[in-house]
């Protein structure tokens, strides 16, 4: 998809910053609450642990679903659910929740490096949540070998493993997202262009905007 989207005058590396291990989590009964799934690896090893998901409405029992990202929402299709609602980040998240669903009770399968926007907000609102790390990640720390003239971020804790050992000065810097963007920040002043849908089709556009011939 690289290639055929940037065209052959450019050249690239991936490189292994974070690593997933998916944990072994006992399953529990979600009885009504209401589930959020804030990654892809998030929903992999939900399923992969046997969790159960009620998706009858007819039930008082019921699962809503609330997933963060639209690749996250695909990945939930894969294993035959839907969503009730789909977000870009996690603070958009928390501003519907705290605006239209105060009374549910919330448990959310995610990382156990997931950002605390959720785990700040929700509590501080009277908001029942429990967060519950389904995988772990494990940074890397690379450093880079070779001269690069960008770099582009996945997520907040791939920018804060590769800017431990590599200064961001010298690259122009392309972001996934707002909350990766937000990470990178800590680490350089320097400009920063991101994918504001969210999408690798919308990063490739932008970096091919960025490169135009």
């Amino acid at each position: 998809m690289i290639s055929k989207k940037l065209g052959s005058h450019f050249s690239y590396d991936f490189l292994e910053v974070i690593r997933i291990r998916p944990l072994q989590v006992e399953a529990f009964e979600l009885k009504d609450s209401s589930v959020i799934f804030s990654s892809v690896n998030a929903v992999q090893a939900f399923f992969a642990n046997q969790f159960r998901i009620n998706e009858n409405f007819l039930d008082p029992d019921f699962n809503k679903i609330y997933a963060v990202g639209a690749q996250t929402k695909k990945e939930l299709r894969k294993h035959g659910f839907g969503t009730f609602k789909v977000v870009p980040h996690a603070k958009a998240l928390a501003d519907f929740i705290v605006k239209n669903s105060s009374k549910e009770t919330f448990i959310h399968f995610c990382g156990n490096l997931a950002i605390d926007v959720l785990n700040q907000s929700l509590p501080l609102q009277n908001i029942a949540y429990q967060k519950v790390p389904v995988y772990e990640t494990q940074l890397t720390y690379p450093k880079v070998a070779g001269e690069y003239d960008a770099v582009c971020f996945f997520s907040p804790s791939g920018a804060r493993s590769f800017a431990k050992y590599n200064p961001l000065d010298a690259y122009t810097i392309f972001s996934i997202g707002e909350t990766t963007e937000n990470e990178i920040k800590k680490y350089t002043k320097q400009p920063i262009i991101t994918s504001r849908k969210r999408t690798l089709d919308d990063l490739m556009n932008h970096i091919a905007e960025q490169y135009a011939l």
